[in-house]
């Protein structure tokens, strides 16, 4: 994990330098941030700028609940790594992420269970609440329960899985996400030319 992210930020730093055509630029400038969502206290690197330091809120296991977070937090301390306190909910489908993290699934006409979540999220001082409906999911998170969770709560909404296109993504902004995750389309790509077309048609679909 430590060595990908530092290939990642090398990266970062050379694409937002050649895109500057300035080499008396400030190399600050040049630097972006990379956060890291981890699947558990295993996964952490000192090179990471920030962390989503989450809790998997209808999990079954005290695992995913309180235990990854209470053994990674000292090493985030002692790296000075910045913590982004999230609840993180998983809806049906599911997929890979439900079954590992033994999760009680959302429906996807449960939003009076997802609103009390979204407020739960609230009140435990949480900045994110991220509805997730699976990494690979065959279909996203119901836009109902986006409409619900961002009713309910004031927090920055997160929403990912199953989200392949534009227009998908576009519904759940519409519904009130504020992120959308997008993961698995990037990781379709080896050629970065043909993964910046795919995005930038992407993007402009959402934005449509």
């Amino acid at each position: 994990m430590h060595d990908t992210i530092l290939a990642i930020k090398d990266a970062l730093e050379l694409v937002s330098w050649a895109s500057s055509q300035d080499s008396a630029s400030e190399e600050e400038s040049w630097n972006v941030p990379v956060l890291l969502f981890p699947q558990g206290a295993s996964a952490l690197s000192p090179a990471a700028d920030g962390i989503t330091f989450m809790m998997l809120m209808n999990s079954s296991s005290p695992r995913f609940l309180i235990e990854e977070q209470v053994a990674g937090a000292p090493f985030i301390r002692e790296a000075e790594i910045t913590p982004l306190p999230m609840g993180y909910v998983i809806c049906a489908p599911g997929g890979r992420a439900g079954q590992v993290g033994q999760a009680k699934l959302i429906e996807s006409n449960e939003t009076d269970r997802v609103s009390a979540y979204a407020m739960a999220a609230e009140s435990y001082g949480f900045g994110l609440f991220y509805l997730e409906a699976g990494s690979g999911a065959t279909k996203p998170v119901n836009p109902d329960l986006i409409s619900a969770a961002r009713g309910a709560c004031n927090l920055t909404l997160v929403v990912g899985g199953g989200i392949r296109d534009g227009l998908t993504a576009r519904q759940a902004a519409k519904a009130g996400a504020d992120w959308i995750i997008t993961g698995n389309l990037a990781e379709e790509y080896d050629d970065a030319d043909e993964l910046q077309r795919v995005l930038s048609e992407f993007i402009t679909e959402m934005k449509s």
